[in-house]
């Protein structure tokens, strides 16, 4: 094993420690910074041309939102939870314009709606109910 793949293991092996030892708030906060991370690697392909990995980013990407908006309780959630479905879809549609057309300015566009996502559940203290 070379020293790429030790290091890709040792970065699998943290993510999956932090996600056992997650609340349910860490771990849509973990969601989020991760949907963030996708986006900036998925750019960072378009610029150098790497298709495939764009691809790859943006599909992973449409997954944490699809298991974002399927974690919403509309039930308790009410227009707060109806209104992040909408955005969550808004997102995933926008992203597969931005795949089709090696669009970067949409995926910051989409990166720019999950920030304020994130930085309002970051507000949020998860020990006050």
């Amino acid at each position: 094993m070379n020293a790429h793949a030790y290091a890709q293991q040792y970065r699998q092996t943290a993510v999956s420690s932090a996600v056992l030892d997650a609340s349910p708030h860490k771990l849509v906060a973990l969601m989020l910074a991760g949907i963030r991370e996708r986006l900036k690697l998925a750019s960072a392909c378009i610029a150098r041309e790497d298709f495939a990995r764009k691809g790859k980013a943006i599909g992973e990407t449409n997954l944490l939102l699809g298991e974002l908006n399927g974690s919403l309780d509309h039930s308790a959630g009410g227009d707060i939870a109806d209104g992040l479905s909408a955005l969550y879809d808004y997102a995933q549609q926008r992203l597969t314009e931005a795949n089709l057309n090696n669009d970067a300015t949409i995926l910051d566009e989409v990166d720019s709606l999950v920030a304020d996502i994130e930085s309002a559940w970051l507000a949020i203290d998860p020990d006050k109910r």
